[in-house]
């Protein structure tokens, strides 16, 4: 068998696994190594769980690492092997990541752009308006959304990139073939033109509770930063943002109402130093994504660089309000594209949004 079917191997016997299957692929040199061993050396590897080495080697014994790729192929699931050149680079500096990913769609090297936005399974109008408004103008500035397909505020970040005409991903705590919830059926196919879906767990596999935990840390193992948008105080949105910490990545919170349960998990982060984030500018700032503004120096002075559409809008651009409509008509651009640049423009601090879709030069007299 080629290597990369060793791999598959070990993913469909231990999945969620991580720390234990690195620990033995390291005591036996290769997947390959490991899955040729005897019951003899298995049990001379280092071992801890509630698996004994016999039950693992009868496991290994039943199981056909040639039939499980025919599976996934009738699935039409592919799979990356942690040596692949198309493995996530950001998931990959993790402590333990998963050695083999399922995918349904597709990742670009553009993913590593990429964003949590993670909260409540039940949350309020507010935190559903919020959530899927930041990942709409993430999405719309070429960044990649990551949740977890959960209801609430995880499907909100997911519409939302998907209305902001960009990329998201969902990363399940089930099979990749697993629908869960149900009532996202329609949003997975979506996703999966648009992102993708994807899991540690074998086909087939339900939605265990135990799962999730597991599936939140290659959540925030895809990503620059996560943003807890509502989070109760026993939230699993908080776990996901502890492995955000844990990884070394930027943690962001989303302020709500004070008086509101879902508010304390959001409020605690940022007590202990989470960035406080009113809007996809915010986020930015806190990433260091300044590097997509890149600044020309000119003369004395210094400008933003502008893309054609940033600098064909900011031609039309005054003190005195604009309509989007009319900047859409005299551009002759789509609206999506419109509504881009602007964001672009406002992160920039080159024009502001006024009431009623209105649009102003900011800095006018600078430029």
């Amino acid at each position: 068998m080629e290597d990369r079917l060793y791999w598959l191997g070990w993913q469909c016997l231990m999945p969620e696994q991580g720390k234990k299957l690195w620990s033995l692929l390291r005591h036996f040199g290769s997947p390959r190594a490991a899955w040729e061993a005897s019951l003899k050396d298995l049990a001379g590897a280092p071992w801890s769980g509630e698996e004994s080495p016999e039950e693992l080697a009868r496991r290994r014994a039943g199981l056909d690492p040639v039939k499980e790729e025919g599976k996934l192929q009738c699935a039409g699931v592919n799979f990356i092997c942690c040596d692949d050149p198309g493995y996530p680079e950001n998931l990959f500096q993790i402590f333990d990541p998963p050695p083999v990913i399922f995918i349904k769609g597709s990742l670009k090297s553009s993913d590593k752009l990429a964003v949590a936005v993670v909260g409540s399974r039940k949350p309020s109008p507010y935190g559903l308006l919020v959530a899927k408004k930041l990942a709409k103008d993430l999405a719309a500035l070429g960044i990649t959304v990551v949740s977890g397909m959960a209801r609430g505020i995880d499907t909100a970040g997911h519409k939302g990139a998907l209305a902001g005409g960009g990329r998201t991903v969902a990363v399940l705590g089930c099979g990749p073939d697993v629908v869960y919830p149900r009532e996202n059926k329609k949003l997975v196919d979506k996703i999966v033109e648009n992102g993708a879906v994807i899991s540690e767990y074998p086909l087939g596999t339900p939605p265990e509770p135990w799962h999730f935990p597991a599936r939140n840390r290659i959540i925030s193992g895809l990503s620059l930063g996560t943003v807890v948008v509502e989070a109760a105080e026993k939230s699993g949105a908080l776990i996901t943002a502890d492995f955000a910490l844990e990884q070394g990545r930027d943690v962001m919170a989303v302020p709500g109402n004070v008086v509101s349960l879902l508010s304390r998990g959001p409020h605690r982060l940022i007590r202990q130093g989470a960035r406080l984030v009113e809007g996809a500018g915010d986020i930015i700032d806190e990433l260091g994504l300044e590097r997509l503004f890149p600044v020309l120096e000119e003369n004395s002075g210094v400008r933003f660089k502008m893309s054609a559409e940033e600098e064909a809008l900011y031609s039309l651009l005054s003190l005195e309000p604009v309509p989007l409509d009319e900047l859409i008509d005299r551009t002759g651009l789509p609206p999506q594209k419109v509504m881009a640049a602007l964001m672009y423009l406002e992160i920039k601090g080159l024009t502001r949004q006024m009431p009623g879709k209105l649009y102003v030069r900011a800095g006018y007299s600078s430029f």
